[in-house]
């Protein structure tokens, strides 16, 4: 990192002995055309989770996914979603299922947290289960880069665990909103990470 505080940035958390990998968000508003949170190019990040998935599963490291669930009337959406009205596309029962995990699936058994702010670990089990799965490193893949992403990686750090971003496994409404976020993350936050070193990693 350049600059005058360049030496004050950039650490590096390395890898440690048990990985998981976190799928946020990838549903329908953002990967369909339509979709209240329609993304310009979804495509190559969903090829990249899906080879970030097959890396987990084939290795047998536990895999989770987040959605966003509001109840009816939005009551648990505090100021969320007065900030973000088109999270009303998030409430239960609201038409076009854009809450809908897709087109990655997940399989029996792998944990879909649900959560109402951007952070997958607010206000949700998501630190206890991993916790008590032994996990200590954190693969992060899914939307959006500068959203639930970031906040899920901040707070991955701030539970003690490693989060290591996967640049090719992310995307955001603008590639440049998506590049400097990344920066950012990886100058203070996470490790970002290339798609082939995550699955070599995945794969031990």
């Amino acid at each position: 990192m350049s600059g005058p505080h360049g030496s004050a940035f950039s650490g590096r958390l390395g890898w440690g002995t048990r990985p998981a990998l976190l799928v946020i968000d990838l549903v329908r508003a953002y990967t369909e055309v339509g979709g209240p949170f329609e993304l310009p190019a979804p495509g190559p990040a969903i090829e990249a989770t899906g080879a970030l998935l097959e890396a987990a599963r084939t290795a047998g490291h536990p895999v989770l996914w987040t959605s966003v669930v509001y109840s009816r009337g939005l009551a648990d959406g505090g100021l969320f979603v007065r900030k973000v009205p088109a999270l009303k596309a998030f409430e239960e029962g609201a038409e076009g299922g854009w809450g809908e995990i897709g087109p990655l699936k997940p399989e029996p058994g792998e944990v879909v947290v649900t959560k109402q702010y951007a952070s997958a670990f607010f206000g949700t089990s998501l630190a206890s289960t991993l916790v008590t799965s032994g996990v200590d490193t954190l693969v992060v893949a899914g939307v959006s880069t500068s959203g639930c992403v970031r906040a899920s990686a901040m707070d991955a750090l701030n539970h003690g665990f490693r989060p290591k971003v996967v640049r090719q496994a992310c995307a955001d409404r603008t590639q440049a909103v998506h590049e400097t976020n990344l920066v950012d993350l990886d100058a203070k936050y996470a490790d970002v990470v290339d798609l082939a070193e995550a699955v070599e990693s995945l794969r031990k």
